[in-house]
């Protein structure tokens, strides 16, 4: 039997996901940023997220061997920011509206929350790591519907 990749893939895409950034400290005052859409909760007590990274990644090596990172659960007014972080090349968060953290890396402005992760364990899991963090800080605000991933699309949930 052939798997037929593309098929899978397009399958997964059929389950909506929220929208996060990652970021990390690469040097001293230089911070870099990546989108993804696998990020969830692990534990309450302790307090402990996940989220996955391809190990081809030109990030993998700087978020992998991080300390810590700070998680940005986004709004639809950050798309774009989203489109800008979520491929090759350009990780830089240069020109982004950010909010400093007390962990160090920055948060997005206005993300609708905001988790301060110490690096926990890192996992080998198929072509992808996955990277567990300590919750150290978070704080939640009111903002933009979320920002949602459905079918290799943005979206909006709609309000009740």
């Amino acid at each position: 039997m052939t798997f037929d990749t593309r098929a899978f893939r397009n399958a997964l895409g059929c389950y909506p996901t929220g929208v996060a950034v990652i970021t990390t400290e690469v040097s001293a005052n230089h911070h870099m940023g990546i989108t993804v859409n696998s990020f969830t909760s692990v534990s309450l007590d302790p307090q402990l997220v996940l989220w996955c990274l391809d190990r081809k990644s030109d990030r993998y090596h700087a978020f992998t061997k991080a300390a810590g990172y700070t998680v940005s659960i986004l709004g639809t007014a950050h798309k774009d920011v989203s489109s800008r972080l979520a491929g090759r090349g350009n990780h830089s968060l240069d020109g982004i509206a950010l909010h400093m953290t007390e962990l160090g890396p920055p948060a997005l402005a206005d993300a609708l929350s905001v988790f301060e992760c110490k690096a926990e364990a890192v996992h080998d899991a198929g072509d992808h790591a996955i990277l567990i963090g300590r919750v150290i800080r978070f704080a939640c605000q009111d903002g933009d519907p979320p920002l949602v991933y459905f079918r290799g699309r943005y979206g909006a949930l709609a309000q009740a």
